[in-house]
């Protein structure tokens, strides 16, 4: 028998009071039915066959229905068109569980309409997306851990989460409800673990160290495969969509790219203009790469042209941020690229792929309610796009040119 009021995490599970004991078989099922009720069903990757998915030719307004289409497919919508983004405000992710605490990380679960929300209050929540109550399904609190960053692993069934001053990793295991603190990776010599990037095919995690290096990681065993060294310091880094590339941005502004089999350096580049690299993020269709610099510039590329030449110039430089970029996310369809700096309060764009043009409608800076954007991201099929700032607010948007969440 397990004892149910030992552990702040079962607790919440407990029905009545007669429930102090339940055997194994029990909680292994209430773990099921929490985690199926907090998904809003069975998600895809625990289902053993696939869900058939309807897709109707109902409103892109109507949120309820869009909530039951999150199939594992984007959106076959005609392009987005430049100029206007149709958008409209969402109650906030996080409101069910307000805080001042500075938002660090907010991220889209990949399977579910699900949002976890983390900050320097040393904890981080989960909510169900509905766009109007987004009701609370659960806060992990990490004792003394202010949240650095959390990010869910690729299939959804872990969060880790790292702070602003500890070498631990913490891994919460959704589906046991357990956290698992790693305290030391053998081999790693960093005195703290910060910044680190999952992989898209869920195999390898990135940890960003000190004096120019990065340690590549097994996902499932959390040990140390192999370093790669810049010159310089490690500012940013992203995996390619597909995995098998790392690009690596130096604090000089110097651009990486490595092989992630070899860990070998296939080419490395000059970032135009660029004396202070800040964030770099690649798109989910493989042809694009961007880089944010700490002269408020984005410089936006083919991928292609970062592979193979010396040199590359970019498409575009994108100047309508005058601070540091500190946040760059493109969106799942490729037609949209958010860039944000937290130095300035309302510095957030969204520009439109493959114009390279900046959406005039957003943000409306007279309402003066986004400011200084910390983290930033899209919902799986670009339905929502989310942001977290300094005030403790994950505020949200409906996107409506994509009908799926």
């Amino acid at each position: 028998m397990v004892d149910m009021r030992n552990n702040r995490f079962r607790k919440d599970m407990m029905k009545n009071a007669s429930e102090s004991k339940l055997s194994k078989e029990k909680l292994q099922k209430r773990l099921k039915e929490e985690f199926q009720h907090a998904m809003g069903g069975v998600p895809a990757w625990a289902e053993t066959s696939k869900r058939k998915t309807s897709s109707d030719d109902e409103s892109e307004e109507d949120e309820d229905d869009l909530l039951q289409r999150t199939g594992n497919f984007l959106s076959t919508s005609v392009s987005l068109p430049r100029g206007i983004l149709k958008m409209k405000n969402c109650q906030h992710a996080n409101a069910e569980r307000p805080t001042t605490a500075q938002i660090s990380s907010v991220q889209f679960h990949p399977c579910a309409q699900v949002v976890m929300v983390a900050g320097l209050d040393n904890a981080f929540s989960l909510f169900q997306v509905d766009g109007k109550t987004n009701p609370k399904i659960q806060s992990i609190y990490l004792e003394k851990f202010p949240i650095f960053k959390a990010c869910f692993s690729a299939n959804g069934e872990q969060v880790l989460a790292t702070s602003t001053h500890s070498r631990v990793l913490y891994v919460y295991d959704m589906l046991a409800g357990k956290l698992i603190p790693v305290h030391q990776v053998r081999g790693l010599k960093e005195r703290m673990v910060k910044s680190f990037e999952v992989s898209p095919d869920g195999s390898f995690l990135l940890i960003n160290g000190i004096a120019g290096y990065s340690h590549l990681l097994s996902m499932k065993t959390k040990e140390l495969i192999g370093s790669m060294k810049i010159n310089g310091r490690v500012s940013a880094s992203a995996f390619t969509s597909d995995s098998k590339k790392i690009y690596t941005y130096s604090g000089e502004g110097e651009v990486y790219i490595w092989d992630v089999n070899s860990r070998k350096c296939l080419n490395r580049f000059v970032d135009e203009g660029s004396l202070c690299g800040l964030s770099i993020a690649t798109s989910r269709n493989g042809q694009y790469v961007a880089c944010g610099s700490g002269c408020g510039v984005v410089n936006i590329y083919s991928q292609d042209s970062c592979l193979q030449e010396t040199n590359p110039k970019p498409i575009k430089a994108i100047m309508n941020l005058v601070t540091g970029v500190t946040s760059l996310a493109f969106n799942p369809a490729t037609e949209i690229l958010a860039i944000a700096s937290k130095k300035m309060k309302e510095a957030v764009k969204l520009v439109h792929l493959p114009s390279c043009t900046v959406f005039s409608n957003f943000p409306i800076v007279k309402r003066k309610t986004i400011s200084l954007v910390h983290s930033m991201d899209f919902s799986p099929r670009g339905g929502y796009f989310a942001l977290g700032n300094e005030k403790g607010k994950a505020l949200m948007y409906r996107l409506h040119h994509y009908s799926d969440f």
